[in-house]
C-alpha cells in the first residue's frame, strides 16, 4: 500500500509542471501581470500573461509553494491557453481539483493561488487596456440566512477580521443559525494561508 495522497496527475504536473518561468520576468514580456499570497506563509504565486484580442495566447508562473500549489497552477496554464479572458476569469479552484483527480483536503486551499494570481493579472490587462472593473469575480454564497459570500469574508478579512467573533462584527454572519460557521473558519484559515497578515 503506497502512502502517496496524490493523484498520478497531480505527480506529473508536480515533477513536470508546464509554462514556468524558469528565468526573470524580462525574458517573458507579459501584457499582464499578476502575483498573489505571502512569502512569510511559504506560498507565493506570480502569473504573467500574454493576450491577444482577449485570447490568452501564452502564459508563465513561478511560485513558492507546495506539491499541491504547483501541481495546480501547472494545471491551470495549460487550461487556460486558447481561453479568452473572461471564460477563464471564472475559473475555480473546484475545477483544477477536479481536473487533477482530487487533492487532500488540508491542501485544496493551496489551489486557491493560481486562480486568483490569474484574476489579479486579468484584472491588471483590463487596466492597461483602459476596461478596468469589466470582469467581476463570482463569489459563492456562504451564510444562506444573510446573503454573505465569500467575497464578503475575504474583505472583512482584509480589514483585519481574523476570529469568528472578528467576522461576526464585520459581517453579521452566524447570527440566525449558525450553519455556515465551519465553512466561513475554513475561508479565515485559507486566507491566513495565502495572504499571511
Amino acid at each position: 500500500m503506497s502512502d502517496w495522497l496524490y493523484s498520478d496527475t497531480v505527480k506529473d504536473h508536480f515533477t513536470k509542471p508546464r509554462n514556468v518561468l524558469l528565468d526573470d520576468e524580462a525574458s517573458f514580456p507579459a501584457d499582464a501581470r499578476g502575483q498573489t499570497g505571502n512569502i512569510k506563509c511559504g506560498d507565493q504565486m506570480l502569473m504573467l500573461l500574454r493576450i491577444k484580442d482577449d485570447i490568452i495566447t501564452d502564459v508563465r508562473w513561478k511560485t513558492y509553494g507546495c506539491a499541491s500549489a504547483i501541481a495546480s497552477t501547472s494545471m491551470l496554464s495549460e487550461i487556460i491557453k486558447g481561453m479568452n479572458i473572461r471564460d477563464a476569469y471564472n475559473i475555480r479552484p473546484e475545477d483544477l481539483v477536479e481536473k487533477l483527480g482530487g487533492l487532500p483536503d488540508y491542501k485544496i486551499h493551496c489551489s486557491v493561488l493560481g486562480d486568483k494570481a490569474l484574476r489579479t493579472a486579468i484584472d491588471d490587462y483590463l487596466e492597461k487596456t483602459g476596461r478596468a472593473g469589466l470582469l467581476k469575480e463570482t463569489t459563492t454564497e456562504i451564510c444562506h440566512c444573510l446573503g454573505i459570500t465569500d467575497k464578503d469574508i475575504e474583505n472583512a478579512f482584509h480589514a483585519g477580521a481574523r476570529t469568528w467573533e472578528q467576522l461576526q462584527q464585520a459581517t453579521k454572519i452566524g447570527t440566525v443559525c449558525g450553519s455556515c460557521k465551519e465553512k466561513a473558519l475554513e475561508l479565515l484559515h485559507e486566507f491566513t494561508h495565502i495572504y499571511g497578515m
